[in-house]
């Protein structure tokens, strides 16, 4: 069985897509599309930059998807792979669960598009900048790193956002609650802690002025059933209702990011092929979770038709 996956925040590069648009009408199609929903060059800011500007949550979160969608695209249109023929499940890391919904059909383009970029607005106007913060957590399971995030805490939000693979944790909160868990982490048997460049706190209870916006952009979205279920970060289950998938969204802002655990659930429901579009970050993350399985980053024109020979 064979799942694929979509990265989050974190994937964004100048230069991402440059190559793949040379070479496929089918990729500058897609980032055509996601410039004119979005009324915005895009494209432009992918490709030449500046960094700062592309790294602006409400640029990166579309950016990220638009240049997933487009190595699919490829996959569909030139090689003749449907994901749908190919794939048993999808899933995606955060602002990945929007790219996952619209490569199995459950969201169109245009719009999956236009609620990025209404939830990176949102997730960045939630908290002040320079109030909040977020940390990984290296060599400490999630257990381990809510036991630092809850003694750093001191009556501030500090917790676990994101639980990535049995070594990588992430929390979040009050930047100065994050910060003091920095040197606890160790003092508490966790190798290290790093403090992490992003804007916001994501996924932690500060976000919640961010889910009541999203909850008014998905009420008002059309959403189908995926043609594959989505294993759903906030769940680490698989669903296909859309007013269910609509729920879990809104949740999946303040909530916590519980990849580890979707992978290891959809290794245990029989899948063994991992694949990752557009990025290069999930699928070490599922080989620290489920050793057994195969992964595989497709990013590339080469990469894509390595895949469509072997799929």
């Amino acid at each position: 069985m064979r799942a694929f996956i979509f990265p989050g925040q974190g994937s964004q590069a100048v230069g991402m897509g440059n190559a793949l648009s040379e070479a496929s009408a089918a990729a500058r199609e897609v980032f055509g599309e996601v410039d004119e929903a979005l009324g915005q060059n895009l494209a432009r800011l992918m490709a030449e930059g500046p960094e700062d500007e592309l790294m602006l949550t409400e640029n990166a979160q579309p950016a990220i998807m638009a240049n997933a969608i487009a190595v699919l695209r490829v996959l569909e249109t030139e090689f003749g792979v449907r994901m749908a023929d190919k794939a048993d499940f999808v899933a995606g890391h955060s602002l990945g669960e929007y790219s996952a919904l619209c490569a199995a059909g459950a969201i169109d383009l245009s719009t999956t598009a236009k609620l990025l970029k209404r939830r990176g607005q949102a997730m960045q106007a939630a908290v002040p900048v320079g109030e909040g913060a977020m940390a990984a957590i290296l060599g400490a399971n999630r257990e381990k790193a809510q036991q630092i995030a809850d003694a750093a805490a001191e009556g501030q939000v500090c917790s676990v956002a994101n639980d990535n693979d049995p070594g990588q944790v992430v929390i979040s909160g009050a930047k100065t609650a994050v910060e003091r868990a920095v040197p606890l982490a160790r003092e508490m048997g966790a190798k290290r802690a790093v403090l992490l460049p992003v804007s916001a706190p994501f996924h932690c209870p500060l976000m919640q002025p961010a889910a009541e916006v999203m909850e008014t952009a998905l009420a008002e979205a059309q959403l189908r059933a995926p043609l594959i279920p989505l294993y759903a970060n906030v769940t680490a289950a698989p669903v296909a209702d859309p007013d269910a998938i609509r729920a879990l969204l809104v949740e999946q802002v303040t909530g916590m990011v519980r990849w580890r655990e979707s992978v290891i659930a959809m290794a245990g429901a029989g899948v063994d092929d991992f694949v990752e579009l557009g990025g290069k970050v999930l699928a070490a993350m599922v080989k620290r979770s489920a050793p057994d399985t195969t992964q595989n980053s497709i990013i590339t024109m080469q990469d894509i038709e390595a895949l469509a020979k072997r799929l």
